[in-house]
C-alpha cells in the first residue's frame, strides 16, 4: 500500500478534474454543433431527412452510453481505425449529447406559435432565413433551462470515460484507491467534486425555469 496524505489525494483529484471539465466542454460544444444539424433534419420538409433525424435520435437515446463508448473505442479498431481514449470519449459523448440537444431544441421549435412561421413567410423570408432570424433564437431561449439541466447530466456521464482508460477524475480516483485502499475517502472526495461542478448549474437551471414561468 502506498502512503498518500489527504492533501496528496485532493491535489491529484483536483488535477484530474480539469480533464473532466475539458471533456464536458468539448462534448457539449460538439454535441451542440451536431445537434443543430440533427434539428434541421428533424424539422425539414423532406420526409427522408425527418426519418433520418428520428432514427439518429432513437439510436443514441435508446442505447446505453457505455455501449456507445465501447463501440467507439473497441469497435472502430476492428475496422482499421485506430482511436485514442480521448478521441473516443469526445466522439461518443458528442453523439450522445447531440441526440438529446436536438430533441430539446425541437420541442422549443414546436412550442412556438404557428403565426411565427406565417409572419416570416409574409415578410418574404425563405426557410433558412426564417429559422436563423426568427425560429431558432426563440427556441434556444425558451429551452435554456433543459439545456443546462442536460449539461449536468453530461458532466456526470464523463465518469464512464474511465472505462476507456482516459485519465479523468474517475480513472484517477480508481488508481488512487487501488494504491491506498481507502475507498470511502477517495470516492467521497470525488462525489464532493462532482457536486461542486453540478450544483451551481442545477441552481442556474432552476433560476431559468422560474424566470420563464414568471413571464
Amino acid at each position: 500500500m502506498i502512503e498518500f496524505t489527504f492533501w496528496d489525494i485532493v491535489r491529484n483529484l483536483v488535477f484530474a478534474t480539469r480533464w473532466t471539465v475539458l471533456l464536458s466542454v468539448a462534448a457539449f460544444a460538439g454535441g451542440a454543433i451536431v445537434g443543430v444539424a440533427i434539428l434541421f433534419a428533424r424539422i425539414s420538409p423532406a420526409s427522408w431527412a425527418r426519418r433520418f433525424g428520428s432514427g439518429y435520435i432513437a439510436l443514441f437515446q435508446g442505447t446505453p452510453l457505455l455501449m456507445q463508448l465501447f463501440l467507439m473505442f473497441f469497435g472502430l479498431p476492428m475496422l482499421g481505425l485506430r482511436i485514442e481514449p480521448w478521441t473516443a470519449a469526445v466522439c461518443g459523448l458528442t453523439f450522445y449529447a447531440s441526440a438529446y440537444l436536438a430533441e430539446i431544441w425541437r420541442s422549443g421549435v414546436e412550442a412556438l406559435p404557428r403565426g411565427q412561421s406565417e409572419a416570416a413567410s409574409s415578410l418574404g423570408l425563405h426557410r433558412f432565413q426564417e429559422l436563423r432570424l426568427i425560429i431558432l433564437p426563440q427556441a434556444f431561449r425558451i429551452t435554456r433551462a433543459p439545456v443546462v439541466g442536460f449539461l449536468v447530466q453530461l458532466i456526470k456521464s464523463t465518469a464512464l470515460a474511465s472505462i476507456l482508460g482516459f485519465e479523468e477524475l474517475m480513472k484517477t480516483a480508481n488508481a488512487i484507491n487501488n494504491a491506498t485502499f481507502e475507498p470511502f475517502k477517495v470516492y467521497g472526495l470525488v462525489a464532493v467534486i462532482f457536486f461542486l461542478l453540478c450544483y451551481p448549474l442545477t441552481q442556474y437551471a432552476r433560476f431559468l425555469e422560474a424566470k420563464a414561468a414568471a413571464r
